[in-house]
């Protein structure tokens, strides 16, 4: 199937095909007829889907009939995050350029004068984050009694983020003879009753088990050991030096590298730019223009690594991203699935590996379970010699800022009484790395292994 026996219109057909696409992925397909016969979806489709085109795409074909009032706009589209409210506005652009159609980009972080003289020109669609659609609507800015199409993406996320309540009222400001597309990236309970609060007699798509990996994207699990006792956040000096061993074995071409918590991203980021790593960092406390240049730098290559939490990544639209790394074991199950969702996409083969302390056992027995499988434990590389290099805008892996100590290598027996289950499957690729204290973080001494995968290698000199 292609994208013009969808009943989508030529011109966007020729954005389409401008853009590069051809084939429509799975939730494309289901879902594009569906927008254009005017039913209510219930949609659950993991990152990386083509979940926004399969619906901006069907809304320029609807919106390109009629035009809007001043300070009524005709469609909504909500998002949780402004990351993910610009990318749908790009998407809009992208897919709706041989339409006279204008979109309004409603985002905390940005300009509330710029905003509200768009709203006065009659915008064809909303991009909103709820807080700031709520100000503006508060403030008499504009009406939205004339919608006919609402999006509720990511509604998982909202859910998490506490953004129900606004959502809700937003919705009560609607009319009820509307369409609502809603997706989501988990179909909890939760999720469900809001679904049936807001929905109409909704066809229910599902392209994708939220609990379910892609099969191109090798995982791997690397444990770490730590002498800063059960506190939470332990190990991180000993989390740092695995990752640099871990980096400089692999052929990273962009990658993301997850922190749970915000203080950890600032440490990791200072950490890695000492090492030499070309590397950005993302979070909240970042000005909005801040951020969105911080994503214009790293899709255009200037960097190789991206640290940044959960919230701070949703949704990002990086094709590309060659490796994901989880610096620290997510305490959701799902947001495993969501980071490392964002590489192996398309059939490319990526690479997710995740860094644990014996503390996070519970969290990686819950992604297991969501999963079905374990996490294979892999032993981690000894650093490799090489000579001492500069940092460039992009460097090739393993090039890094070398401290004056010499790496040290002892070996440790496997982990004891308080290690993972299934030790018998498990234990020819399991190791254990500890570390002395010192001021240049490189005394390391690794577990027995008697097996480096072949992706852990890093090819020989020749």
């Amino acid at each position: 199937m292609n994208f013009s026996e969808l009943g989508l219109g030529d011109s966007v057909l020729k954005a389409v095909e401008d853009a590069g696409y051809n084939t429509p992925t799975p939730i494309q397909k289901k879902a594009i007829p569906i927008v254009l016969m005017g039913r209510d979806i219930l949609g659950c489709a993991q990152t990386g889907t083509g979940k926004t085109a399969s619906f901006t795409l069907p809304m320029i074909d609807i919106l390109a009939s009629g035009r809007a009032k001043a300070r009524m706009p005709r469609s909504l589209i909500l998002e949780p995050t402004r990351e993910l409210a610009a990318q749908v506005a790009e998407n809009f652009d992208t897919y709706g350029k041989y339409h006279k159609l204008s979109k309004a980009l409603l985002i905390g972080g940005s300009s509330m004068n710029e905003q509200m003289k768009v709203i006065d020109r009659g915008p064809d669609v909303l991009i909103a984050t709820p807080g700031r659609l709520l100000d503006l609507f508060e403030r008499g800015r504009l009406l939205m009694t004339d919608i006919r199409t609402l999006v509720i993406d990511e509604a998982d996320r909202m859910l998490d983020m506490g953004f129900i309540p606004e959502v809700e009222k937003i919705v009560s400001l609607i009319s009820p003879m509307r369409q609502t597309l809603f997706f989501s990236a988990t179909l909890a309970p939760e999720i469900k009753k809001l679904a049936d609060k807001f929905l109409m007699n909704p066809k229910e798509i599902t392209v994708a088990p939220p609990a379910t990996s892609a099969e191109t994207i090798t995982q791997g699990l690397v444990m770490v050991s730590h002498d800063d006792g059960k506190r939470p956040g332990g190990g991180q000096k000993e989390k740092r030096i695995a990752l640099r061993k871990i980096i400089a074995n692999e052929d990273v071409k962009d990658a993301l590298i997850f922190c749970n918590r915000k203080r950890d991203i600032g440490t990791l980021y200072r950490s890695m730019k000492k090492h030499g790593y070309s590397v950005g960092q993302l979070h909240g406390d970042m000005t909005q223009p801040a951020r969105m240049e911080m994503l214009a730098r790293f899709k255009n290559n200037e960097f190789t690594f991206m640290i940044c939490s959960d919230v701070a990544a949703r949704g990002l639209d990086i094709p590309a991203l060659s490796h994901v790394f989880n610096f620290d074991v997510p305490s959701h199950a799902e947001d495993y699935v969501h980071r490392i969702g964002r590489t192996g996409r398309a059939g490319i083969e990526g690479y997710a590996y995740t860094i644990a302390v014996p503390e996070d056992q519970k969290y990686i027995e819950a992604i297991a379970r969501l999963i079905g499988k374990q996490i294979p434990l892999i032993m981690a590389p000894k650093e490799t010699n090489s000579k001492n290099t500069t940092q460039s805008k992009k460097p090739s892996i393993g090039e890094r800022k070398r401290g004056r100590g010499r790496n040290r290598f002892r070996k440790k027996e496997l982990l004891g009484k308080k290690g993972f289950k299934s030790r018998t499957e498990q234990s020819q690729h399991e190791t254990i790395i500890s570390t002395q204290q010192n001021d240049n973080d490189d005394f390391v001494k690794f577990g027995d292994s008697d097996h480096v995968p072949a992706f852990m290698q890093k090819p020989k000199d020749k």
